[in-house]
């Protein structure tokens, strides 16, 4: 089984991964339209997902969500199968293709891509639109905080 975290406003809890905030406003592996949640493969690099994104830093209440998803759920993309460009800012448009292309196409209802910030570690996509999302087991939310340093 594989494990994944996601972060988000305690606000945004109940609808963290039915894709709204990435279908209004895209990401590096979604144009606007496409519905897909984010995650990472442990809690540090969701943090860092996170505050990479804060700009001016700020403090909200947050909390983490832990998922469970059997590996075969699972469709891995590796950094030398990505195009060149795939780590610029803001992300490209191949990088949106590629992840339209796989939600489209419904190949799988999880896809493990390297992280930008340390391509040595995983994010993962979902796709709620796919038969198997719902195989995916998703914990009830825990408070967190962000380290004050750290912002």
């Amino acid at each position: 089984m594989a494990r994944a975290w996601r972060i988000v406003k305690k606000i945004h809890a109940s609808s963290a991964f039915d894709g709204e905030g990435a279908w209004r406003f895209g990401g590096r592996w979604n144009s606007p339209g496409t519905r897909v949640g984010y995650c990472s493969a442990n809690l540090s690099l969701a943090a860092l997902e996170n505050l990479v994104h804060l700009n001016p830093p700020v403090a909200f209440k947050s909390v983490a969500m832990e998922l469970e998803f059997d590996d075969r759920l699972i469709e891995t993309i590796g950094v030398k199968s990505l195009p060149p460009d795939w780590t610029e800012e803001p992300p490209a448009g191949s990088t949106m293709r590629l992840g339209d292309r796989w939600v489209r196409e419904g190949r799988s209802a999880v896809l493990e891509l390297p992280s930008a910030i340390i391509p040595s570690e995983s994010n993962y996509l979902l796709n709620p639109a796919h038969r198997d999302f719902q195989k995916i087991i998703i914990r009830k939310p825990v408070a967190f905080s962000f380290d004050p340093r750290l912002l």
